[in-house]
């Protein structure tokens, strides 16, 4: 009785070191990511971010490519609730009812005169346009890898830069960019069309 006890007991350590190897195994794909990622105007208010998985994040986000290494993309994070409420005053009454369920917002900005510039002069005609060029790409790392953990985000470019930097006291040499909702979806939305890549690229 003991041997088919023991057989047993071994029989089920066996299936569940495989369930778990499974679990890893099964990981979202890349392709995954960009196919389920999402401008999300519905957020579920039941579902919180903390404050680590927001630091992940944006780890994630520092591994995009900059001019020269300079790194010149700021975030500046609302995650108590009294600091997301006073953003979401300040990012028009469309996007304040688009994001009234996510519990995080986080403001992206860039510092002036360093990506496109050498030494302090200007490389090209884009100037300063590099920093948010570069900026951007900070934010594409950011939101997929928030939608690879789980989460939804949404894009503001409407809200008072202003009001931003003294709430939350961003430096005049930083360019206020985006506003970022962080949260969970509470609905799919449908996947908008896309231009045939014909359309937007030509090949020589």
């Amino acid at each position: 009785m003991k041997k088919y006890l023991f057989i047993a007991v071994a029989l089920l350590a066996v299936l569940s070191c495989g369930q778990e190897n499974k679990d890893v195994s099964t990981a979202v794909s890349f392709d995954d990511v960009l196919a389920t990622r999402r401008s999300i105007r519905d957020f579920d208010s039941s579902k919180e971010v903390t404050e680590a998985q927001v630091r992940e994040i944006l780890i994630a986000a520092q591994d995009a490519p900059s001019w020269a290494n300079t790194q010149s993309a700021r975030y500046y994070v609302a995650i108590t609730k009294e600091k997301a409420d006073a953003v979401r005053e300040l990012i028009g009454e469309r996007n304040k009812q688009n994001t009234k369920g996510a519990p995080v917002f986080i403001i992206s900005a860039f510092v002036r005169g360093q990506s496109g510039h050498f030494r302090g002069v200007q490389t090209n005609e884009i100037g300063d346009g590099w920093g948010a060029y570069d900026n951007g790409l900070n934010n594409a790392y950011l939101i997929l890898k928030a939608r690879s953990m789980g989460f939804d985000t949404l894009i503001m470019g409407m809200r008072d830069s202003d009001g931003l930097r003294v709430l939350l006291g961003i430096p005049e040499n930083e360019t206020v960019m985006a506003v970022i909702a962080l949260g969970h979806r509470a609905s799919d939305p449908v996947k908008p069309t896309r231009k045939s890549l014909d359309e937007i690229a030509k090949f020589f």
